[in-house]
């Protein structure tokens, strides 16, 4: 006996399809902003360090 999965109705595919995508989406500009917080993050810090170094 072959097993098969049920068939969802067409608008129900075509909103999770969208969903995923849509997820997708959000993951790659989340990860392409990454490197920009960190790179802030540590320039703010290297600022502080000389100012506090400084005064």
């Amino acid at each position: 006996m072959a097993w098969t999965t049920p068939r969802l109705d067409p608008d129900r595919s075509r909103r999770r399809l969208q969903l995923l995508a849509q997820l997708a989406d959000a993951r790659a500009i989340r990860e392409r902003e990454r490197p920009q917080r960190a790179r802030t993050q540590r320039l703010r810090e290297l600022i502080a360090t000389r100012r506090r170094l400084a005064g």
